[in-house]
């Protein structure tokens, strides 16, 4: 366990530094968080982790957060803000450096923008005057300035993920051609945990990840990643207005952010200073990797989803469809029913094979001769066993991913699909009986992936919904419903 001085942490509720918090706590730190809303932050902390209310805008506020701390991290700036962020974020870092200079606070550490030259866009030189002004206060400052960060979930991916998910044809402006060295932002994450530990010395690092590339090339990647088809025309002229608009439409940026967001990638973002790859010991990946893993880390953060605390977390569970999370679209549905686990699980062990679905039998199996027709296994596997299952089995044109007996069985689906689609079941205690959460889960590929979803969704209903009442009612019954093996 690291036995470092207390930390001070702001912007934890952020993308960045929700990260930095859960990597600080998995090496025993001790962490105070500055929040605006602390009670949002609270239930997602450790137990070594205070949470304090205040706002880095906020003289007193700061004053007490700093007291006892060795390390204070600075990450928050205001790109979302409606007012003139260049001085909200000018204002901040004079206060924030002011208090950690009264308290004796050994360094500061902040993530900035990567750029260089007098045409800066006014983000970029927003950011890089706040890591001048933390210098300024004479607490020893560490200013890492980053480019294009990639991780599922991040502003740039998300954007990139839009694009490349919703428009098979795309019109691709001058700025998405402008060179930068995107990073992965575990590779951020190191960086900022090294931070503590060089010299106390101010002095800005500029780090990127292994590759020099432009926003298009990531497009095209993450296209190929995904298995897209896509037709890209360069244009010569889109100005920043235009293209937040377009972002606007098909992308979850709303056009402030986006407008700021182009503004600033107008400009080239490439390390030339080498010094932190001396002075770190990090080796950062390359923007292929990224994006692979970005991808692949959400494939498992989604597969251990309890759907059961998914939008909520107090109160009863509740049915709801057609929810978007990231590309994926979900239908989620929970029905009660008064007997124990084990016997609630039993109808779901059994289900496929001879057993059938529960509901709607004739339409699984127009769908299992569909599937043969397209070149896929149909209903005709069955299952290897008509009670058991292990991970590995097929039941039908389904796969069984993972099972833990009494609480959970997920299928992933092997029938062909512009998609991926999974099936899981949740158990949960309930008082004197068991709560059943049945969940659909849908991750399409490009448009055709989304016509897919939105043509069958109201038969899904019909369907799920069905399914969920003959699951019930057999549990109720003791015993699954025996029916005819669906061919």
């Amino acid at each position: 366990m690291d036995s470092a001085g207390l930390i001070l942490l702001t912007g934890a509720t952020g993308y960045v530094g929700g990260r930095l918090l859960a990597a600080l706590e998995q090496r025993g730190r001790a962490v105070r968080c500055l929040a605006r809303r602390p009670e949002f932050l609270r239930p997602r902390v450790g137990p070594r982790t205070e949470v304090v209310a205040g706002d880095v805008l906020d003289p007193a506020a700061l004053a007490a957060a700093m007291q006892g701390v060795a390390a204070a991290y600075y990450l928050v700036h205001s790109m979302g803000s409606k007012l003139a962020f260049e001085e909200e974020d000018r204002a901040a870092a004079s206060l924030f450096g002011a208090a950690a200079r009264a308290a004796a606070v050994g360094r500061i550490i902040y993530l900035g923008g990567l750029g260089r030259g007098d045409a800066l866009s006014s983000h970029l030189s927003s950011r890089q005057e706040v890591g001048r002004l933390l210098r300024d206060s004479g607490v020893p400052t560490v200013e890492l300035r980053a480019s294009i960060i990639l991780g599922s979930g991040s502003l740039s991916f998300e954007m990139v993920r839009a694009l490349c998910e919703r428009l098979p044809f795309m019109i691709t402006p001058r700025w998405t051609r402008v060179l930068a060295q995107p990073i992965a932002v575990e590779d951020v994450i190191e960086y900022l945990l090294e931070a503590e530990r060089i010299p106390a010395v101010s002095r800005v690092y500029e780090i990127g990840g292994a590759d020099r590339v432009s926003y298009l090339d990531l497009m095209r990647e993450y296209a190929a990643q995904r298995g897209l088809r896509r037709l890209i025309v360069p244009v010569p002229v889109l100005t920043p207005r235009h293209s937040s608009y377009w972002l606007g439409l098909v992308t979850p940026l709303y056009a402030r952010i986006g407008r700021k967001l182009i503004d600033s990638v107008r400009n080239e973002t490439v390390v030339v200073d080498p010094a932190a790859r001396h002075d770190f010991t990090v080796q950062p990946r390359g923007f292929r990797e990224a994006i692979r893993r970005a991808l692949g880390n959400e494939d498992r953060e989604f597969a251990a989803t309890r759907w059961s605390d998914a939008l909520s977390s107090q109160g009863r569970p509740r049915s709801w469809g057609g929810v978007a999370f990231g590309s994926r679209r979900v239908d989620s549905r929970t029905r009660r029913v008064e007997c124990p686990p084990a016997q609630a699980f039993r109808p779901i062990q059994r289900i496929g094979g001879a057993t059938g679905w529960y509901s709607a039998d004739l339409l699984w199996r127009v769908r299992g001769w569909l599937d043969l027709l397209a070149g896929g296994a149909g209903l005709r596997r069955g299952r290897r066993d008509p009670v058991q299952l292990a991970p590995g089995d097929t039941v039908d044109f389904w796969r069984v991913e993972a099972v833990e007996p009494d609480r959970l069985l997920r299928l992933v689906a092997e029938m062909k699909l512009p998609g991926r689609a999974w099936l899981q079941f949740e158990l949960d205690r309930d008082g004197t009986g068991s709560l059943i959460r049945q969940t659909a889960i849908f991750d399409p590929v490009g448009i055709l992936g989304r016509l897919y979803w939105y043509s069958l969704y109201p038969l899904h209903q019909f369907v799920f919904a069905g399914m969920l009442r003959g699951i019930a009612r057999a549990a109720m019954n003791g015993a699954p419903r025996r029916g005819r093996r669906a061919q």
